[in-house]
């Protein structure tokens, strides 16, 4: 009779583990949510719409703002493992953080060692990437290349490494707000390279007539 119990028990288990998996939060870092809204964050970090930077303005807002957590104070004076944490807003929501770990807090720690300490907080990577081809212009510019994901059907959370500066970080969106945003972004850069040269056509012949106009009145009131 035990025997039947303890089988009943551990099939339970295997149909509740998945959804288990499933429902883990990969929407929060730090008690930073996504979705949150842009004068929350500023709250939440102390500080001021003048350290907020406008990246697109037309056809919707985008905006980042930058944080760096307060060192430790005390005796056991320390600085956060967090160097920063690039939060980005379209039209004033969070749908992404990007996060840079300080250089020093991570020497020495392999890929193994952070997928380790993230799947402690947030259960077992989803999906690993494979063994690192060499440096790619990927790493160069600063993105770093994915070493594993944490997922769910609406958020990803990503473990990412560069090369050439040796950093670890953590990029974390909404998978729907960053692909409305990147879309919107795609179709902002789009419109203005098909509308540059009008643009500048356009500057070009109003810093003329105002030149014309100054003229005019130089003429007029010219006294040699």
């Amino acid at each position: 009779m035990k025997t039947v119990r303890w089988s009943i028990f551990f099939v339970a288990i295997l149909l509740l583990w998945p959804p288990l998996l499933r429902s883990q939060d990969y929407s929060n870092y730090r008690g930073f949510a996504l979705g949150t809204s842009l004068t929350a964050v500023l709250k939440q970090t102390d500080q001021k719409l003048l350290d907020v930077n406008v990246t697109h303005s037309s056809p919707s807002l985008f905006q980042e703002v930058t944080w760096w957590p307060p060192n430790v104070p005390g005796p056991s004076y320390r600085t956060d493992s967090v160097e920063q944490i690039l939060f980005s807003f379209h039209n004033g929501s969070l749908y992404k953080m990007s996060v840079t770990y300080d250089q020093a807090s991570t020497e020495g720690l392999t890929a193994g060692d952070m997928m380790k300490s993230i799947s402690a907080k947030y259960g077992p990577a989803t999906g690993v990437a494979p063994v690192a081809d060499p440096p790619s212009k990927a790493d160069y510019d600063g993105k770093g290349r994915t070493v594993a994901s944490w997922e769910n059907s609406e958020y990803s959370f990503n473990l990412v490494h560069s090369f050439f500066s040796d950093r670890f970080g953590l990029i974390i969106y909404s998978k729907q707000g960053n692909a409305e945003a990147e879309l919107v972004i795609a179709e902002a850069l789009l419109s203005e390279k098909q509308n540059g040269p009008k643009k500048a056509a356009e500057r070009a012949k109003k810093q003329s007539d105002d030149l014309e106009l100054v003229r005019e009145k130089n003429q007029k009131s010219f006294r040699p």
